[in-house]
């Protein structure tokens, strides 16, 4: 049932926030629910998965600590009108991504992070990424490479890539990071062992995940995880 309920919330808020300017002025478009003369405060950047758009994730802001500013990015990569990507798939079976992809894509993402975090005073380590799917594997992606970026992610039914997992050590830097992992049981797309393996991987890291699992749920958010993930953020806000 609650898979049902986050659904309709989601759908309804894309609906309420259709008509939300996007943002232009910095490297990737983006919503916006934020005050620009704010100082230290806090600020999480919501990153889409495959095929959606910047109001995919937008509505999750209203269940969140009130206190955080919050940015929804649009992927760089268009597929259709109104449906964006951060990379191509390779291949059929694996949920794997180009490499030039996740490189170009990785790149234009951590300069947004720069640019926005001086646009809103804050610092690195008060910059959250919260991604789905697609947007959970660009977490791992440009946290792990380059963690002095931000100060936590929060990847929602998402998995590791084999390329950077073979290209992982471990490193002092990433000691500061805060994880969340949440993956539903029934998730067809991104089954939960790819959270189940990505928590595994962090623990070997010396790196210490809060994972959480959904019952019943499949390729979505359910409002028991958002209920997590708010928990969780106000836990990092002093």
């Amino acid at each position: 049932m609650l898979k049902f309920l986050a659904l309709f919330m989601l759908l309804a808020s894309a609906t309420a926030h259709a008509q939300t300017p996007l943002h232009t002025d910095l490297p990737l478009k983006y919503l916006e629910q934020a005050n620009p003369d704010s100082h230290d405060q806090p600020l999480v950047i919501f990153l889409h998965g495959y095929g959606s758009n910047e109001r995919d994730l937008f509505g999750i802001k209203d269940e969140l600590p009130a206190q955080y500013n919050y940015l929804s990015v649009q992927a760089p990569v268009a597929l259709d009108a109104d449906s964006y990507q951060w990379f191509r798939k390779k291949g059929e079976g694996a949920y794997n991504g180009e490499t030039d992809d996740l490189k170009t894509s990785a790149k234009v993402l951590l300069d947004f992070i720069a640019q926005a975090a001086k646009k809103y005073h804050t610092d690195a380590n008060k910059v959250f990424l919260v991604g789905f799917s697609q947007g959970a594997i660009m977490t791992y992606e440009v946290a792990l490479r380059h963690p002095e970026a931000v100060g936590g992610i929060a990847a929602l039914s998402g998995r590791i890539l084999p390329v950077l997992k073979a290209e992982l050590k471990p490193d002092e830097k990433r000691q500061p990071l805060a994880i969340f992992i949440g993956h539903g049981t029934e998730d067809k797309r991104l089954p939960v062992v790819d959270g189940t393996a990505a928590n595994s991987l962090l623990q070997k890291l010396s790196l210490k995940p809060e994972f959480h699992t959904y019952e019943g749920l499949g390729h979505s958010i359910s409002v028991a995880e958002i209920q997590d993930l708010n928990a969780w953020l106000q836990r990092l806000s002093p």
